[in-house]
């Protein structure tokens, strides 16, 4: 546990920092980790220890926070959930074999459980043999029933080792998510503060980077959307923002023009990573560029057919419930289709994303990002919908500003549309949705198309 140790050691060492800013409080590093070792004394009482597969149903909090370490300490897999995935906990804990659960109230109390003779998992039995802290996270499911994925925590914090300067983090990716979970390891090892959110409403995210002067949002295209949309940000000094990292779906580029307006001392940066492989090095093109470089020490990249490719030294230990996605050659696809400028690449969108109309690719990301200029949208979602003759058709999902006539609106973005795009490529059925339908818990799109089921006619196209 070399890397681990060595980060924790840094973090003992850092004697004037501040570790953790919650409700209002700011907590320094001595104080965060004397929380720590109260957890390393506390867990022998609840029988975990090396192997043990320990859950907590959490929000970032400082006891949180320091379980976080303390677990790792203890060479514990750690399993963190959140309250939104409540109903599908059940699941998740027979999956991952989970021995024991923490459950956290918003005011840092906690209550614990034992899990009935969970069944212990062939992966994870096999990993214990590495002496080292596992972490398990899943899938959202996307495209299918979740996957549970197993990951070495020493793995993962071998490439914080090297020091970098330490940002005030907002905590805004979910922790029970691969993203969240490394800003939150990052942010630590580098000697950083946690800040972290009651709520990940618009309003309270402004709020909280005004109280707490935090200098690193990362974040998701379709929070900013909704940021934009509310206004609220007019309300708060945010000019204490550094840095703003954007993934997990394409940002659509009128938004990220907006963003400079709201943040105006802020640069922007693109990132990528998947849980299977860990959170790549990149560079963006510039602020208002879409491009970006992706790579770095211990990630290798490759194009095979305008889909990416990567190989990685933190790949997963492997899937829970489901066959790896690595080769035998340590490659895995992504599934993301790329164009190639230079060194800098373009994300289109998700293969499993991808609309054929009648044999034509739509990737909906740039359908969005022109009907996101259209005037008076705030957010918008493409799907696809059935047609018997086209195979499918394009449906936008739209977000209103100010309340608008349909047929009007409809008239005035097809207009718009087939002035700015190939005919195959324009929405035949537009439908007007509340901002907060657009997303899902976790702030990104929800591109199923939930509306009821209609054949598609001559009329619409």
């Amino acid at each position: 546990m070399k890397a681990i140790n060595t980060i924790i050691q840094n973090m003992r060492e850092n004697v004037v920092g501040t570790a953790i800013f919650w409700n209002g409080h700011e907590y320094s590093y001595p104080a965060f980790m004397e929380m720590v070792d109260a957890w390393s004394a506390r867990l022998p009482d609840y029988n975990i220890g090396r192997g043990t597969v320990c859950g907590f149903v959490a929000e970032y909090s400082p006891q949180v926070c320091a379980l976080v370490f303390a677990l790792m300490q203890a060479k514990a897999i750690l399993v963190p959930f959140t309250a939104a995935i409540e109903h599908e906990l059940p699941e998740f804990i027979k999956i991952a074999g989970v021995d024991c659960l923490f459950k956290f109230e918003s005011d840092d109390s906690y209550t614990f459980e034992k899990c009935n003779n969970p069944i212990p998992n062939e992966l994870t039995t096999a990993f214990l043999e590495r002496g080292v802290p596992g972490l398990i996270v899943f899938t959202s499911g996307s495209t299918g029933k979740p996957k549970g994925i197993l990951q070495d925590c020493e793995r993962v914090m071998r490439k914080f080792v090297e020091e970098r300067s330490g940002w005030r983090t907002v905590l805004f990716l979910m922790l029970d998510h691969f993203g969240g979970f490394n800003t939150l390891l990052s942010t630590f090892a580098y000697g950083g503060t946690g800040v972290c959110l009651p709520d990940r409403s618009p309003e309270t995210v402004c709020r909280v980077i005004e109280q707490s002067r935090a200098t690193l949002l990362p974040t998701t295209p379709t929070f900013i959307n909704l940021l934009i949309a509310s206004y609220c940000y007019k309300n708060f000094d945010l000019s204490s923002v550094k840095l703003i990292t954007y993934g997990t779906e394409v940002m659509p580029a009128t938004t990220l023009e907006k963003v400079k307006e709201i943040f105006p001392n802020a640069r922007i940066k693109q990132t990528y990573g998947l849980s299977e492989l860990g959170v790549l090095r990149s560079k963006s093109e510039s602020d208002e560029s879409v491009w970006v470089q992706i790579g770095g020490a211990g990630f290798e990249t490759k194009i095979v057919d305008n889909i990416l490719w990567i190989r990685s030294e933190a790949n997963m230990v492997g899937y829970l419930n489901a066959p790896s996605p690595i080769d035998e050659d340590g490659w895995m696809c992504t599934g993301d289709h790329v164009e190639i400028r230079g060194e800098y690449m373009r994300i289109l969108g998700r293969k499993s994303e991808m609309i054929n109309v009648g044999g034509q690719k739509v990737f909906p990301a740039e359908i969005e990002n022109i009907l996101l200029g259209a005037g008076n949208i705030s957010e918008v979602t493409v799907v696809a919908v059935p047609h018997p003759v086209m195979g499918n058709v394009v449906k936008a999902k739209v977000s209103l500003n100010e309340p608008e006539d349909r047929f009007e609106l409809t008239q005035r973005l097809r207009t718009y549309c087939m002035e700015r795009m190939a005919k195959y490529k324009v929405p035949v059925k537009y439908e007007i949705i509340d901002g907060d339908e657009q997303c899902s818990t976790r702030y990104k799109k929800v591109r199923k198309d939930n509306s009821p089921a209609k054949e598609e006619t001559n009329d619409d196209i």
